[in-house]
């Protein structure tokens, strides 16, 4: 217990799945936590949730892709709590469709949240955490970042890109030697709300039915789709100063998926036929 004690989080995308498990667990951890969403009642939720477990948290309304809600998000977590010690930048959308199929409006929603939310993070949390003597920032990327995946172009750029962007600004702040650390989670299959949001086809088209992350299983070696709060864990190790070596690095938590094909082999003979 305490692996954050007295650190102050803020948790973006926090009011479910990854975003909400992290939130609840850095708190449990005895860090304060800022959960911000566009869905704010959601946001509230996990917040309350929080607080009712004896942690300390407060909830705001937040679309990342608005530059002007950053300054206030990070200004409300300095003045309720003091500083800003870690940023989980967890807020992404996807959207299942064939590249020439995607409309520009599709590619650029991507763009905007999960790229253009991942640089407003990292632009206005670096300036708090270098006021408060350094930080961690925790990028969510997937291992749609790290390997292409049919159906999901415009998903996998934008977490490819935002693989490499925390690589280079991980470089930036270590120049700078200001303290802050900067790496990447990358979840394979996890079983969260987000399967039942994904759209899947172009923008205006009607959604099919809900997407199955146990059936998307049967392609883990594991065998099974993980959970948020093994995720969280990742999120937690990072944020901690048991990472503190750690910066411009990837964190696979993906149930084996990026590391083969696990072929069941039969048994060999006596002779090794």
């Amino acid at each position: 217990m305490g692996q954050v004690q007295n650190k102050v989080a803020v948790v973006t995308g926090g009011a479910s799945g990854i975003g909400a498990a992290s939130a609840r667990l850095l708190a449990r951890e005895g860090a304060k936590v800022v959960v911000t969403d566009i869905d704010a009642a959601g946001a509230a939720a996990v917040a309350a949730s929080i607080a009712k477990a004896g942690g300390a948290a407060m909830a705001m309304a937040q679309d990342v892709t608005e530059e002007a809600r950053w300054p206030e998000v990070i200004e409300a977590a300095e003045r309720m709590y003091g500083r800003l010690d870690v940023m989980v930048a967890n807020a992404g959308i996807g959207l299942l469709v064939p590249a020439i199929d995607m409309t520009l409006a599709d590619w650029r929603r991507q763009i905007a949240v999960n790229m253009d939310g991942v640089f407003l993070a990292v632009k206005h949390a670096v300036p708090a955490m270098r006021r408060a003597g350094g930080g961690s920032i925790v990028i969510m990327s997937s291992v749609a970042g790290i390997r292409g995946s049919a159906g999901l172009a415009g998903y996998c750029a934008t977490k490819g890109g935002v693989r490499l962007f925390a690589k280079a600004v991980a470089l930036e702040c270590a120049v700078a030697g200001d303290g802050i650390r900067v790496n990447t989670v990358h979840p394979g299959i996890i079983d969260t709300p987000i399967w039942t949001k994904i759209p899947t086809g172009a923008t205006g088209a009607s959604r099919n039915a809900p997407i199955d992350p146990h059936a998307l299983a049967r392609e883990v070696p594991s065998g099974r789709a993980g959970t948020a709060e093994e995720i969280a864990e990742g999120v937690l190790f990072l944020a901690s100063d048991g990472s503190r070596y750690m910066t411009g690095s990837e964190l696979v938590i993906d149930g084996g998926i990026t590391a083969g094909a696990a072929r069941r082999w039969p048994a060999a003979g006596r002779d090794g036929s």
